[in-house]
C-alpha cells in the first residue's frame, strides 16, 4: 500500500546551485556575463518546475512490491525479489532502498536500477541469515528520477512482512540426490568399501556367474535342482539419533554461523538422509537437561517434526552436562542405535572429564563423536613467524591443533568412533561416516 509520495533535491541540482553561485561571484569581475548567470537561474527554475510536473503529473508512476520466500534457510543465500510496474511513458532512474531486518545490520543497502518506459523490471537480491528466528522486513522504499535528475519521487510501500529463519533446508535438496546413490566422491569424500553382509534377507534368486559360492542356499538348490543363492539387502529401520550439545562450547562463530547452527543444519540433512534409507531418525539436545527430544521414527510427517524441533532449539550456552545425557539416554533410548554426537572439545582434559559418561553411552550404543577443527588456527600455523611473539604463537597453535588429534587417538583406544572436521565440511562429513556405518554393517 503506498503511503507518501513527497519529492527530494538531488545532488545534481545542488552541483547546479554551487556552479550558478561561483558564476555570481565571477560576474563582479566580468560584468557582462552577469546576464548570462540570471538567464542560467531562471532555465535552473524551469527544468526543476519541469522535472516536477513531470515526475507528478502521473498518480500511480510506479508500483512495487516485494516477493519473499516462506521461509529463509539459515546460512543460505535466500533469493528476494522485487516487482516493479512503470507506468511512466518515459525512461526513469531508480534507488530501491528496502528495509530489510535490522539482524543483518546493513545500512547503506541501495539499489540503482534504469526502467524503461512502460514497463515491468524484477529485480533480485540476496540475503544470508546467520541465525535462527524470526526476520521483520519494513518499508520498501523506491526513488523515481527522470532524464534530468534534479528532483526524486519518492514510493513508500508498506510491505511489512515476516519470514522465518530455519536450519539450512536447502542443503537437503544438495545432498539428497549424492547421499542416497552414495556419491559423495566427487566432494573430496573416499568412497565406501562395502565389508561382509548384513543380515537382513531379502529373497533368494538363480546363481548367475559372479554371485558369492557363500551365500548358495544348498536346501533350496536341492529342490530345484539348480544353484539357489541368498540375496541380503541393507537393515533398514534402524534408530538414529543426532545428540547436539547446545552448552557453551559451541557458541564459537565460523564465519559468522555458530558451531551449534553448523550442528542443528547438519542434523537435519542426516535425518533426512536417514529416512531416505529406510532408518528411523530421531534428535535430542542437552545442556543442564536434556531438552528438544524427537524419537526416532519412519513415518511421513517425521521430517517437519524433526525441523520444528531444530527451529525451536534455544540455549543460554551454559556448561553441558553430560551426566544428564548419559542417564537420559540409558533409561529412554533402550534400543541400540547409532548416536551421532554434535559437540566440542579443545584439550584432552576437557575430553577427560567427560569420557566415563561417552564410555557409559558406547556400551550400549553406536557413539560417534563429533568436534571441530579451529579453522582460524591455519592461518597462524602456516604464516612464517618473523618476531618472537609471532613465533609463540605458532607454537601454541601447534599445540591446540596437535591436541585436537590426540583425542581422536583417546576416543579411537576406547571403541569410541569420532569425526574431526571443519564446520565448512561438517555436513559431508557427518553423511560419509553414516553410510561407511551401514555400509560395513557396523552397528
Amino acid at each position: 500500500m503506498k503511503r507518501t509520495k513527497p519529492f527530494y533535491l538531488q545532488n545534481r541540482f545542488f552541483y547546479a546551485c554551487i556552479a550558478i553561485i561561483v558564476l555570481f561571484v565571477l560576474s563582479f569581475i566580468f560584468p557582462r556575463g552577469f546576464a548570462i548567470v540570471k538567464l542560467l537561474v531562471l532555465l535552473l527554475v524551469a527544468l526543476t518546475l519541469l522535472d516536477t510536473i513531470v515526475l507528478f503529473a502521473a498518480k500511480n508512476g510506479v508500483i512495487g512490491r516485494r516477493v519473499l520466500p516462506e521461509k529463509f534457510s539459515n546460512g543460505d543465500e535466500n533469493p528476494i525479489h522485487i516487482i516493479i510496474n512503470n507506468y511512466y511513458t518515459f525512461n526513469v532512474n531508480i534507488t530501491i532502498i528496502d528495509e530489510i531486518p535490522e539482524q543483518f545490520q546493513v545500512r547503506d543497502f541501495n539499489i540503482k536500477r534504469q526502467l524503461e518506459a512502460s514497463s515491468t523490471s524484477e529485480i533480485e537480491y540476496r540475503l544470508r541469515p546467520v541465525e535462527r528466528g524470526e526476520y521483520h522486513f519494513g518499508k520498501l522504499n523506491i526513488y523515481v528520477t527522470s532524464v534530468f535528475g534534479l528532483i526524486a519521487r519518492r514510493f513508500t510501500y508498506n510491505d511489512k512482512a515476516m519470514v522465518p529463519t530455519y536450519p539450512s533446508f536447502m542443503q537437503l535438496r544438495k545432498y539428497d540426490l549424492l547421499a542416497i546413490s552414495n556419491n559423495l566422491h566427487q566432494y573430496g569424500i573416499k568412497k565406501i568399501r562395502k565389508i561382509g553382509h548384513t543380515m537382513e534377507f531379502e529373497q533368494i534368486k538363480d546363481y548367475v556367474l559372479g554371485d558369492d559360492l557363500r551365500t548358495i542356499n544348498w536346501k533350496a538348490t536341492a529342490k530345484r535342482n539348480q544353484l539357489m543363492v541368498n540375496q541380503f539387502q541393507d537393515e533398514k529401520s534402524q534408530p538414529i539419533y543426532s545428540i547436539i550439545d547446545k552448552g557453551r562450547v559451541m557458541k564459537m562463530p565460523f564465519d559468522r554461523l555458530t558451531l551449534l547452527d553448523y550442528a542443528i543444519n547438519a542434523s537435519l540433512v542426516i535425518s533426512n538422509v536417514a529416512l531416505k534409507k529406510q532408518d528411523k531418525a530421531g534428535i535430542l539436545a542437552f545442556s543442564k537437561k536434556v531438552e528438544n527430544i524427537v524419537v526416532a521414527e519412519k513415518r511421513t510427517s517425521q521430517m517437519n517434526l524433526i525441523l520444528e524441533t531444530l527451529y525451536n532449539v534455544n540455549t543460554d550456552f551454559f556448561e553441558s552436562d553430560y551426566s544428564r545425557l548419559y542417564a537420559d539416554v540409558k533409561r529412554n533410548i533402550t534400543h541400540r542405535s547409532l548416536m551421532l554426537l554434535y559437540t566440542n572439545f579443545e584439550t584432552l582434559d576437557g575430553l577427560h572429564r567427560q569420557l566415563p559418561y561417552l564410555k557409559g553411552i558406547a556400551k550400549s550404543h553406536l557413539l560417534v563423536v563429533i568436534f571441530f577443527k579451529n579453522t582460524e588456527l591455519n592461518h597462524i600455523i602456516t604464516e612464517k613467524a618473523e618476531t618472537v611473539q609471532q613465533a609463540y604463537d605458532k607454537v601454541i597453535a601447534e599445540k591446540f591443533a596437535f591436541e585436537k588429534r590426540l583425542i581422536v587417538n583417546e576416543l579411537q583406544k576406547y571403541g569410541i568412533q569420532s569425526i574431526l572436521t571443519s564446520p565448512q565440511n561438517l555436513t559431508i562429513d557427518t553423511i560419509n561416516k553414516y553410510l561407511e556405518i551401514k555400509a560395513r554393517g557396523l552397528l
